[in-house]
C-alpha cells in the first residue's frame, strides 16, 4: 500500500495510535487538537531547537533503513537539547512525502522516531504531513533546564580548557563504509544525562553538540569571540579499531574525525582550575577526554559539513 491509498486522515491516524505508546509527564495536551500543551515545572525555561532530516541529502533509502533514519532524526534534535543541559518534553513532526512512498516505509521511520523517543523520555505531541518530491522529516524538539543554568556557546574565553564526551568518527566511518558496500547502521547517542550534569559543574564556559564536525563545531564557538584552538590531534578520542578501518578504507583517520560529523558528543570549554577530565567522567557518565587549549588567535578555514556550499 501506498500513501496515496492511505490517505492524510488515514496517515494521521495511524501514526497517532502508534505515538499514544509513549507519554511525558510534562505533556498536557498532546496529538489530537490544534496545538500540544506542555507544563514545565516550577523555575524552568523552555528550551526549543530544531532540525530537519531530507533525503538524498541527509539520507538514501538505498543504503539505510527507514527505522534507522527515523532514530538518526530525533537523535540529532535530542543532542541539541543535551548541549544546552536540557531535559526533553516532546516534540512535534513535520513529515513530507510523495504519494507513491510505500506505507511501510513510513511505518519504519515512525518506528525508529518513536524507539529513541521511548528511550530518552520525550513523546511525539503533534505535526503535520504535507505532500512533498521527496521525504523529509522536519522536527522540533521541545525540553526544559532549571532557570538560568542553560549550557550556551557564549561563554568561552582564552585559556579555557577543550573537552569532548565520548568518541569521534564513528558516525563518518560507517557513512564511508556504506557508500562502498553495505548500510548505514550506526545511531549516536545523544549526550542529555551528560548535558544535565554540566549544569552542575563549576567552571564550564560553553558547549556545543558535535553535529558538523568537531572542527566546524568548535568554529562556531570560537569565531564569534575571535579566538582560536591549540588542539591535540594525537589525544583525540577515536573509537576502537578506528585506524585500522580507515587504513582498510584508504581514509585518513585524523580528518575523518576532525570533519566527519554526526558524532552528537558534547564539546565544551572549562576554566583552567575546573574538574580533571577522570573526575568528569564519572560524574557525566561517559568517557571525557581532554583535547586542547583555547587560545588567543585567529582561527583557519577548517573541516566539516556546511549546507550550500560548493
Amino acid at each position: 500500500m501506498r500513501l496515496r491509498d492511505l490517505g492524510e486522515r488515514g496517515l494521521i491516524s495511524r501514526i497517532e495510535r502508534a505515538a499514544a505508546k509513549v507519554s511525558g509527564r510534562s505533556v498536557v495536551l498532546g496529538i489530537g487538537d490544534d496545538a500540544a500543551l506542555l507544563r514545565p515545572r516550577a523555575g524552568e525555561d523552555v528550551v526549543v531547537s530544531t532540525d530537519a532530516s531530507v533525503e538524498n541529502v541527509h539520507f538514501r533509502f538505498s543504503n539505510e533503513s527507514p527505522r534507522n533514519v527515523g532514530r538518526r532524526a530525533l537523535v540529532a534534535n535530542l543532542s541539541d537539547l543535551a548541549a544546552m543541559g536540557a531535559r526533553p518534553m516532546g516534540f512535534v513532526l513535520a513529515l513530507g512525502a510523495p504519494g507513491e512512498l510505500l506505507v511501510k516505509r513510513v511505518d519504519g521511520l515512525v518506528a525508529g522516531l518513536l524507539h529513541e523517543a521511548v528511550r530518552h523520555g520525550c513523546p511525539l505531541i503533534g505535526g503535520n504531513c504535507s505532500q512533498a518530491g521527496e521525504v523529509s522529516l522536519a522536527i522540533t524538539a521541545l525540553g526544559a533546564v532549571k532557570r538560568g543554568n542553560a549550557l550556551t556557546r557564549r561563554g568561552v574565553r582564552a585559556g579555557d580548557r577543550l573537552l569532548v564526551t565520548g568518541v569521534l568518527g564513528a558516525a563518518a566511518l560507517d557513512r564511508a563504509r556504506a557508500e562502498r558496500r553495505g548500510r548505514v547502521r550506526h545511531v549516536a547517542e545523544p549526550r542529555l544525562r551528560a548535558g544535565l550534569a554540566l549544569t552542575r559543574v563549576r567552571g564550564v564556559g560553553s558547549c556545543i553538540d558535535i553535529s558538523d564536525g568537531l572542527e566546524a563545531d568548535l568554529g562556531q564557538v570560537l569565531d564569534a569571540a575571535g579566538l582560536a584552538a591549540d588542539l591535540e590531534p594525537a589525544g583525540l578520542p577515536l573509537p576502537r579499531g578506528f585506524r585500522r578501518a580507515c587504513a582498510a578504507l584508504g581514509l585518513e583517520p585524523l580528518a575523518l574525525a576532525l570533519g566527519g560529523g554526526e558524532d552528537y558528543e558534547l564539546l565544551f570549554t572549562l576554566r583552567p582550575r575546573g574538574p580533571s577530565a577522570a573526575w568528569l567522567s564519572q560524574r557525566l557518565g561517559v568517557a571525557v577526554t581532554e583535547i586542547g587549549r583555547v587560545v588567543v588567535g585567529r582561527r583557519q578555514e577548517q573541516r566539516g559539513w556546511r549546507h550550500f556550499a560548493r
